[in-house]
This record gives structure tokens, sequence and C-alpha cells, in this order.
């Protein structure tokens, strides 16, 4: 800014004083006695003094730093305070505000530590009859084993497992025989830290959720801790817990890597599950799936293997076993409602191809089931249920499956080309 002088002279100065409008800086010219008074301390002022208050200034804040141990470990471990390394920083480009690495490992840690007491293993003895050996012999009783992992649900001893530890009735087989394994004829189990091996008794069964409740006579177990699976969130913090090829207290982490997946099994039964890519082995069926608090979010079942699969395991949200437990523990059983048939389900190819309608593709109905009784036949096309358009066996037990032993429920029936509705009563599922 170009400077105005102002020609008002001021006592015996040699210069001129000037006065810049208010706010801004003001300019002085002094006279030649001062300007040699000032010469002699300026060089002090300007260089001197402003050079000791730095070295000064750093001597305290280097001291400070290094004084004080939670500064000085900061410093050591080359920590900054920038938004990289806070676990309240953000993302615009994130669904949720990005978290700190650094403490993953006391994470781990905490949860292992919460959880492993309330996990078991289970060790299982089957009498196995074979039907034929390789060798063309007579069929023979033979005894095979098997072990697992549960899940301590309360302090008197009841266990939550996978049903296929206990109870599997399907036909399987190796080099040598084919056989048939029915229930467990002993089960024993390992608590936490403690190699006595306490005797189990099957409580109850479900096959249709491949859950089931054991118990050992035995009090002031540690009862695990359950979280709300419907809140769990893909990318999150994972650990499997269990005995993995009898591998005891063994822990396992990942993150879920998506939920509600849908899986079919081998035996064509369909699940709703949560998909991690914490390892899950041959012996952590009936272990847990926990959060990083340690709290369990799901029961480990089963896992996707063959060339180029990898990380691809499966648990149970913990949300839908409460009600099969509390019925499992109540009356060994679950209660179910029943319709009777077998189902094939028509897309709209198949359909056009047997000129029919998509729908419900009744193959067999039950002897005295509720679906006899109520006119259902074989060849009749299901489109309809509570008023609502179906097209798959799904569609129509989730529908069956909203309602309780006794109810009646509306369909709709395509029978040669034309409709019909029916009014079945449900019963209950042998």
């Amino acid at each position: 800014m170009e400077e105005k002088k102002d020609e008002k002279r001021e006592g015996n100065f040699q210069g001129f004083k000037t006065v810049q409008n208010p706010g801004t800086y003001s300019v002085s010219y002094t006279s030649e006695k001062e300007k040699k008074n000032k010469n002699k301390s300026g060089f002090g002022r300007s260089i001197l003094l402003p050079f000791f208050s730095g070295i000064v200034g750093c001597a305290v804040v280097i001291g400070t730093c290094f004084g004080v141990p939670s500064i000085r470990a900061d410093i050591l471990n080359g920590s900054t305070s920038s938004n990289a390394g806070s676990s309240n920083s953000s993302s615009s480009n994130a669904y949720v505000s990005q978290a700190s690495l650094s403490n993953y490992s006391d994470t781990a840690v905490y949860a292992a530590n919460k959880i492993l007491p309330s996990i078991v293993g289970i060790q299982v003895e089957y009498t196995s009859s074979s039907l034929i050996s390789m060798f063309g012999s007579n069929g023979q009783n033979i005894t095979s084993t098997a072990s697992g992992s549960g899940i301590i649900i309360s302090d008197d001893g009841y266990i939550l497992t996978n049903n296929h530890i206990v109870s599997n009735n399907s036909s399987s087989s190796n080099s040598y025989y084919n056989y048939d394994v029915s229930k467990a004829t002993k089960i024993t189990v390992t608590l936490f830290n403690d190699d006595t091996q306490y005797d189990a008794k099957i409580v109850g069964t479900d096959e249709q959720t491949d859950l089931a409740v054991i118990k050992i006579d035995k009090t002031g177990l540690t009862k695990a801790e359950f979280a709300d699976s419907d809140a769990v969130k893909v990318g999150e913090f994972a650990m499997a817990v269990g005995n993995p090829l009898d591998m005891q207290s063994t822990i396992t982490c990942g993150v879920i890597s998506a939920v509600n997946r849908k899986i079919t099994d081998s035996d064509g039964k369909t699940y709703t599950l949560i998909q991690t890519d914490a390892a899950i082995n041959a012996g952590n069926s009936g272990g847990a799936l926990v959060n990083s608090q340690g709290q369990v979010i799901g029961v480990n079942t089963l896992k996707l293997y063959g060339t180029g699969i990898e990380g691809m395991g499966f648990a149970i949200p913990i949300n839908s076993t409460e009600s099969i437990t509390e019925q499992l523990i109540s009356n060994g059983k679950v209660s179910r409602p029943y319709i009777g048939i077998t189902g094939i389900d028509l897309t709209a190819d198949l359909a056009k191809q047997n000129h029919l309608v998509e729908g419900i593709y009744v193959k067999a109905v039950d002897d005295f089931s509720a679906a006899e009784k109520a006119g259902i036949k074989i060849g009749d096309v299901i489109i309809e249920a509570d008023g609502k358009s179906i097209k798959t066996m799904d569609e129509l037990n989730d529908i069956k499956n909203s309602h309780k032993i006794g109810d009646e429920l509306k369909i709709k029936v395509n029978r040669d080309g034309e409709e019909r509705e029916l009014t079945i009563t449900l019963g209950e599922q042998p």
C-alpha cells in the first residue's frame, strides 16, 4: 500500500511520522540519534534474542516429550496424531467410520479369553451296522467314532451342538464297508482346561435345523453370552472356536463374509447361514462363531471344500436357535406344522414343456396327512397359499411355518387346467 506522508512536523525529529487509517499498521521515521541508539540494541533483539529463545523452546519441548512416558512411547513407536491412526476417523467413501487396527491383537485375545471357558469338546461312539463288505462277507456291527464341539448354554450342564455330531441316520461309506450310522451309543464331553471326560446324554435333536442339545451332570459351568445375530454386519470381526481335528480350544480369526446366505447341503436341506472366512475344519462343528466382544453370533455347522475353494465356512445364526433350543429342552423335539406332500418347483420352461402352469407340482401325498385329508392329489399344481402367489416349495414352507399346528391354510391348485381352492388343517410333523 502506498504511504502518504503527513506534512505536520513533530518536535526536533528530522523525519516524519505517518498516521494510517484505523486498523492498519503505521510506519515511523526516526531521528539520526534514535537510529544510533537502536542500532546498538537492534542486533541483540533481532538476532541474538530470537536465537536463544528458539534454543530454550526446543529444549523445553524435547524435555517434556521425553519426560512424559506416554508421549515418549508414542514418539519412539512412530505414532502420530493424524487421522490415519485415529479410531474416530471417517471416510466419505465408506459406509461406517474407519477404525484403527492397532488393537486387533488385543481384540482377539479378549474374545478368546471370554468364550473359551464356554466351549466343550465332544467325543462320540457309534455302533454301526454294515450292510455288506467289499469282500462280500456277511454284514457285521462295527464301532465308529466322531468328534465335534459344543457351546455351554446353562451353568447346570446343557450344551448346544450340531445334530449331525450326535445323531446321523444317513448312510455312509469308506473303503471297506457301506454302513448305517444311527444315534450315538456313548457321548463324552471335555471342558476347557479340564482333562476329565464327562458322560453326556442326548436331550433332544432336530434334523431340520441340524441342532441338538446334550447334558452333562455338572454345575458351575461358564454359560456363553449370546449377541443379536440379526445385527451382524458384513466385514466385522469374527472368531471361530472349537476342537478341530481333536485339537482342543482352537481359535481361528477372520471376518463376516456374508449374512443370510442360503446354502443347500448334500442331503438337499437348505439353510440360511452366516458366512465367514475364519477357518472351520472337521471338529469345529457345534462350536461358536463369536464377535469382537466374545459373544456368540452363530453355531459353526459346515464349510465348502474342494479344489479352488478356500475360506468359506458357515454358521447357524444364534437368534434362530433360541426357540429350537427351548423346545428341545422341554420336549426333546421341535413341533412343526405339517402338510404332507413332496413337490417339484415348476419353472416357466419346465411348466411349458409339460403343458402345466408355474407353481409346485405335487409328486407325492403322504398317507393320512393333512394334504390327503384336504383333498390334494398327485398332479395338482399349487399356485397360491394364504392369498399369495407361490412358485416354490421354499415359499410354501415359509408360509406354512408362519402358522401353528391346527391352523387352517387356504391354498389354490390348478388341476387339469382348472383352479380349485382347498383348506388344509395343518397337522404335526412326525
